[in-house]
């Protein structure tokens, strides 16, 4: 139970951190794309796209309200207009909708926090700042990079194939680059090494699940410019969120090497 209740301390501390500033990035580099997109999605009648897909940083963001507004109204026929669409409750834009987002990613950065910590753990721990950073670098590999390359950050408006293939897709991917780094950095063999390099490498040449079509008003440079800055400031999130695992962790559990005998 003490062992618990150490992770879950240092966990909520570099989660609220690394929320935080991921808020505060996102409503500078992303949410202004965000908002130029359903401009053009709004322009175009609509496409009906399900952002609760767990994809790259949708992982992180989708979960955040700032990426989720999007219009879903409906084409109107030539004879008569069809009835308009319940979209349901968004926050507003402006300090409402910064704030949700503020909110969704503390929680999000507690929860891959926990992950970080318990997982170091095993490993022996995050013991300063350093190490920090290369167990954010790994986090970032995992849960950004990777699934990345197949199911890049998508902009409201864009077609996307089913939710249920994509998100069994990321799934899958996340876990398998987690085990195959976890066999070529922890397994000092190279029978292991090469399964961990066929474990990061089969998601995608299985592939990841596409829409029929690609068709999309959303113009390729903002898509560009949105991958770009998803990307960068998910970089600065793990980064974060490792190095403040390690200081709050170095600076609670002294020269201990384990939390089990920590804040006792």
């Amino acid at each position: 139970m003490n062992l618990f209740r150490n992770v879950v301390f240092i966990a909520a501390i570099a989660g609220l951190v690394a929320g935080i500033l991921l808020a505060c990035m996102q409503a500078y580099a992303t949410v202004p794309l965000i908002l130029k997109a359903e401009v053009y999605e709004k322009a175009g009648g609509g496409h009906h796209h399900d952002h609760s897909a767990v994809t790259n940083n949708n992982a992180m963001s989708s979960a955040a309200p700032a990426d989720n507004a999007m219009s879903s109204a409906a084409p109107a026929s030539t004879e008569a207009a069809a009835p308009a669409e319940d979209e349901g409750w968004a926050p507003a834009d402006g300090f409402e909708r910064f704030a949700f987002n503020v909110a969704a990613n503390i929680v999000t950065g507690v929860g891959f926090a926990l992950i970080l910590v318990a997982v170091s753990e095993v490993a022996g721990g995050i013991g300063n700042w350093r190490q920090g950073i290369f167990w954010g670098l790994a986090g970032f590999a995992v849960f950004t990079l990777a699934p990345g390359l197949g199911l890049p950050p998508e902009l409201p408006a864009m077609p996307a194939a089913e939710l249920l293939p994509r998100q069994i897709w990321w799934v899958s991917t996340v876990a398998a680059t987690a085990i195959g780094l976890g066999l070529i950095a922890f397994r000092k063999s190279l029978p292991l090494a090469i399964l961990g390099v066929a474990l990061i490498v089969a998601p995608h040449i299985v592939g990841a699940p596409q829409p029929e079509s690609f068709e999309t008003a959303i113009p390729e440079g903002l898509h560009h410019q949105f991958v770009v800055a998803v990307t960068l400031t998910d970089l600065v999130f793990w980064l974060v969120l490792g190095a403040v695992v390690g200081v709050v962790r170095g600076r609670f559990t002294g020269t201990a090497t384990s939390l089990r005998g920590s804040f006792a």
